[in-house]
């Protein structure tokens, strides 16, 4: 009888042990799988098919009316076909476009046959143009200012001009170089130490360590421009906040420290980057301050929600993005039900894109969320609270973690549904910081801290630029020259926002453009 006795609790122990090492495998296999799609997957977040018809069946069996997907009218219009006027800027031979600010090299073409006959015999009847695009190598000029030095002969005074403004002083480097130069860097990634080279290519002798200092010096010169940007942004009644990592400063040998940049966006298209040297929960009242009143659209890092709790005017809002993604990682595991919750989530993102064509704002744009928008919302948590009365879902299962995050975030998850300024997400955000792993796969990382708080001012303002549709580098030449003599209290007036009402009309430009 003991025998059986043990040999029955020995069994008890080895299925045991048998169901956890079956729960590590499954959660080994679904890590390996996420792993998998974002070496080899898709990136996009999109769905690439949102059918309706599943919609509303699915809806419909969670006990909820189902909405209307309103689509856009269609209206069909008869036409006698014309023929097609091509725009003054195509090339009809090839296709090529381009606009009026492209220079057009004109080359003519000898004729051989012609040769020798005389030009009374000859008579032009018309010139066919053939376009081809063509390019450049990365050109460089030195400016020579020369000014005369003149002697009066009735007083013996020497007399010269005085030397031209300059931005830096005792620099070599032109304000169009030092443009130039940070936008090769920050905007399209291209490493001093690459700059360099393509330097050198050109004949100029240049060493990195100037490079470095010049651009240095250009930055230091803009951070009042990002401190006005910075307290603007901190006006808005409705910001996004995210994080994202980067290399900076020196640990050890052959070792940088982890930092990070935190991007803040405000309501008018400005993004701000905040440099902290670790990603305690202390930097975010740090970055917004105490004072703020309004709504903060954040992921579902807990930093957000402890500075919502000590901070009583602040209300907390949460990505819908981010709870997308615990579902996309479940369906390896969890196919069906994982595809049941993209859908509904696919649902609400199918009615904000009608709101954007629709182009409505404020209490239509709240009216239309609460018709269309809320009733999914609530077959969402009807449908969470019945995948977590499932007896076979392990805690460990990706849906499990996906079901959590959500249901444990369900008051921040509503907050869109009360406040028609407040976004469904927060990729704005994750759009605008793109910059920065851009630049961690090519200038990889800061060698001090202090060039990790300079990356922060010159990719706000870049950034920004792009936001407003301007361009980085017409910006940068004006901004640089006109700083030094523009008033300290109008500093916001050179923020990109404000610049670009006042002076991108006819901005300063580099002595090579005149």
């Amino acid at each position: 009888m003991l025998r059986t006795t043990e040999s029955e609790d020995l069994n008890s122990k080895l299925a045991q042990e048998n169901a956890l090492l079956r729960e590590q495998l499954a959660d080994l296999k679904s890590q390996l799988d996420w792993f998998k799609r974002q070496l080899f997957g898709r990136k996009s977040e999109k769905q690439l098919l949102v059918d309706p018809a599943l919609q509303g069946n699915l809806l419909a069996n969670l006990g909820v009316e189902t909405p209307p997907m309103d689509v856009a009218p269609v209206e069909t219009v008869s036409y006698q076909r014309r023929p097609k006027q091509r725009d003054a800027n195509t090339v009809t031979d090839t296709g090529l476009r381009f606009d009026a600010t492209v220079p057009v090299q004109v080359i003519d073409v000898p004729n051989p046959e012609i040769k020798g006959v005389p030009t009374e015999l000859l008579e032009e009847i018309g010139t066919k143009v053939t376009h081809r695009l063509a390019q450049r190598p990365g050109s460089y000029v030195v400016l020579q200012y020369e000014r005369k030095v003149f002697k009066r002969r009735d007083t013996q005074a020497i007399v010269t001009p005085a030397a031209p403004a300059h931005v830096l002083d005792k620099s070599v480097a032109d304000v169009s170089f030092l443009a130039g130069m940070l936008v090769d860097k920050f905007l399209y990634h291209l490493p001093l130490y690459r700059q360099h080279q393509r330097l050198q290519q050109s004949g100029i002798q240049l060493s990195r360590a100037t490079l470095t200092y010049l651009a240095s010096r250009a930055i230091a010169l803009l951070e009042p421009i990002y401190d006005a940007q910075f307290a603007n942004i901190l006006l808005s009644r409705v910001l996004g906040l995210d994080e994202t990592p980067i290399k900076a400063g020196r640990k050890e040998k052959g070792k940088m420290r982890q930092a990070w940049f935190w991007p803040l966006m405000g309501e008018q298209d400005e993004i701000l980057f905040y440099y902290t040297p670790d990603r305690a929960h202390r930097h975010v009242q740090e970055i917004i301050g105490s004072q703020f009143q309004g709504v903060l659209v954040t992921d579902g890092y807990d930093a957000y929600a402890k500075y919502a709790e000590k901070v009583a005017a602040t209300i907390h809002a949460l990505c819908w993005a981010h709870t997308r993604r615990g579902f996309e990682r479940a369906q390896d595991m969890e196919p069906q039900a994982a595809q049941e919750a993209l859908t509904l989530i696919g649902a609400l993102y199918h009615q904000e894109k009608i709101i954007r064509d629709k182009a409505l704002v404020g209490e239509e744009k709240l009216a239309y969320r609460s018709k269309h928008s809320e009733p999914i919302v609530k077959a969402f948590w009807h449908w969470c609270e019945q995948q977590c009365q499932r007896p076979d879902l392990l805690p460990k299962n990706p849906l499990s973690k996906a079901l959590k995050y959500a249901m444990s975030r369900r008051t921040e998850l509503q907050v869109f549904l009360t406040d028609p300024e407040v976004p469904l997400d927060t990729n704005h955000v994750e759009r605008a910081l793109r910059s920065i792993p851009m630049g961690r796969r090519n200038w990889l990382f800061c060698w001090t801290e202090l060039g990790a708080k300079q990356v922060a001012i010159i990719q706000s303002l870049i950034v920004t630029c792009k936001l407003q549709g301007i361009d980085p580098y017409t910006y940068l030449v004006d901004v640089l020259q006109r700083i030094s003599q523009h008033p300290a209290s109008k500093v916001v007036e050179l923020t990109p926002r404000v610049w670009k009402e006042k002076f991108a009309g006819n901005p300063m430009k580099s002595d090579p453009e005149l």
